[in-house]
């Protein structure tokens, strides 16, 4: 995983964080969810944000290779997400368990994308917090497996959003370097832009 190829997608990295935090508020703006409703909405929000995964894992940009770790990331997402809508009579425990799983992983892809474009960028921070924020949620889920319907949908709800805005920001992050990197690699557009008719030479 390239910063430069990465950067090339950050609308499909800032799109992800506008479905989790449209996920998020319909979460928490749910008053009383049934678990079928709940089952039904995560699943949604689990496909869209495995397909977004996906698509900027399969992309190429100068012949370089797909993002393996977007893609594992992806297909984590898509496999929990088919899960629920194959399994729709999931107890509550399955589910925290099934979110609890996913989280851990999607957590631990994060980091190790992080930790791969510390080397390339600086803006690697919010992508960083986002890795520690899922797996924070993974482990508590799976160590107070406690909450009915109601209170799960308000803990994932809440991560939702949490996370959705930092992949946002993340995204919004990359396209600012790639603007930066390439008017660092094309200083001299910039220059007869400035200057469209160069003095003449006496």
């Amino acid at each position: 995983m390239s910063a430069h190829g990465l950067a090339q997608n950050w609308w499909l990295i800032a799109l992800r964080g506008l479905f989790a935090v449209l996920f998020g508020l319909a979460a928490l703006a749910w008053p009383n969810p049934t678990l079928a409703a709940l089952v039904l909405l995560f699943g949604v929000y689990l496909l869209a944000d495995g397909l977004l995964a996906v698509i900027a894992g399969l992309t190429r940009h100068n012949g370089s290779q797909p993002w393996w770790l977007l893609l594992i990331e992806g297909s984590a997402g898509i496999l929990a997400g088919v899960l629920t809508f194959l399994l729709p009579g999931l107890t509550a425990i399955a589910l925290l368990y099934l979110i609890a799983a996913w989280a851990i992983t999607t957590g631990m892809v994060k980091m190790v994308s992080a930790i791969r474009l510390r080397a390339e960028i600086d803006n690697e921070g919010l992508l960083a917090m986002s890795s520690v924020l899922s797996a924070t949620l993974g482990v508590v889920l799976m160590i107070w497996p406690g909450p009915g319907a109601l209170g799960l949908i308000w803990v994932v709800g809440a991560y939702a959003l949490v996370s959705g805005f930092l992949l946002i920001g993340f995204g919004f992050r990359l396209w600012n370097w790639q603007s930066s990197a390439h008017l660092a690699l094309h200083p001299a557009r910039v220059e007869v832009g400035r200057h469209p008719h160069p003095p003449q030479k006496k």
